[in-house]
């Protein structure tokens, strides 16, 4: 073997280490970095909560409507306005149980 030969052979293994070292520095970075994998998933499992927290908020606003629009002036439940006015007083008729 000459020295050309050698010397070719090992810059064909530091080329061949440098390329490997750069494709594993890539394959960590596309699952572990920023913006990798890892964080696609975190921030998929925190859309998904967010979306279920958004749709209870939702229905708990309707509900709340509902019962704003009930004993409001321009439409009164009187049986909810009675229901509502009982809990608040902490009254109750003599033939009523109670159950807590």
């Amino acid at each position: 073997m000459d020295s050309t030969t050698q010397k070719s052979r090992i810059g064909d293994v530091i080329l061949a280490f440098l390329v490997v070292v750069a494709m594993g520095y890539f394959a960590f970075t596309a699952i572990q970095g920023e913006n990798g994998l890892l964080k696609l998933f975190q921030v998929q499992d925190q859309r998904d909560f967010l979306e279920a927290e958004l749709s209870s908020l939702k229905a708990e606003r309707e509900a709340a409507a509902n019962l704003t629009k009930r004993l409001s002036d321009q439409y009164l439940d009187l049986d909810l306005l009675d229901e509502q006015a009982r809990r608040v007083l902490g009254m109750a008729r003599g033939d009523e149980i109670i159950f807590n």
